[in-house]
């Protein structure tokens, strides 16, 4: 059964050109296949014929584009559905399009909504799409010794594992964030690295690591 939850509606609206290029008939022979990369047609034009040409404005093509990449990445489904295609187009507009002033639209079922092409960013995508981390974080607190901050950053900078550092005030001087990719890593890997490798800075004095149990995060991942 399917995770609506994880289901995501993207609006588009096309625009029809009339053709004046011949067109073949459909027969009821090959009625049932398409070339592959075909889109389906669905709705009233399966039944009125070919009398003219939907196409999408590149602007809405590249959001389509980019919302099926960072759905598939972050294992959710979209379902595109160009409005000037399909019937009763009042009732949708009703239901889901209520103000909608510019297209695309994409509608999470969550409530949250992206409306236009500007919107269509990996930031902003990510954001209605939060993905469980396949990688293992963890959050380090550093006191380290006065001294050359900038030899201490430089180190730290160097430990792939290391991914942000956070100067701070108060008890703690840094919070690093570490991150272990696939296959999974337990706690005691973790540990392990912190204990050897950032306590072997001379300047580290203290560490105190968190290791979620269970991380989602709505940055892009790749």
């Amino acid at each position: 059964m399917a995770d609506d939850s994880r289901e995501l509606t993207l609006y588009v609206q096309s625009k029809r050109a009339i053709s004046t290029f011949y067109r073949t008939p459909i027969s009821t022979e090959t009625a049932g296949t398409s070339p592959p990369g075909a889109a389906s047609v669905t709705g009233e034009d399966a039944t009125r014929g070919e009398e003219g040409v939907h196409f999408l404005s590149d602007d809405q093509a590249r959001c389509v584009a980019l919302t099926e990449e960072v759905a598939t990445r972050r294992g959710y489904q979209v379902k595109v559905v160009d409005i000037e295609k399909v019937g009763r187009v009042e009732r949708l507009i009703a239901e889901h399009l209520r103000g909608v002033q510019k297209f695309p639209v994409l509608i999470s079922p969550r409530g949250g909504r992206l409306e236009g092409v500007d919107e269509f960013t990996d930031e902003r995508l990510s954001e209605m799409m939060p993905s469980e981390l396949k990688s293992v974080r963890a959050f380090t607190y550093l006191k380290v010794r006065g001294g050359d901050l900038d030899r201490i950053r430089h180190l730290l900078e160097t430990l792939g594992e290391v991914k942000e550092l956070h100067f701070l005030t108060g008890d703690w001087d840094i919070l690093v964030v570490l991150d272990f990719p696939p296959p999974a890593t337990s706690k005691r890997r973790v540990l392990d690295f912190v204990t050897e490798r950032i306590r072997g800075i001379p300047e580290v004095l203290d560490t105190s690591t968190v290791v979620p149990e269970f991380s989602v995060t709505k940055f892009p991942v790749t």
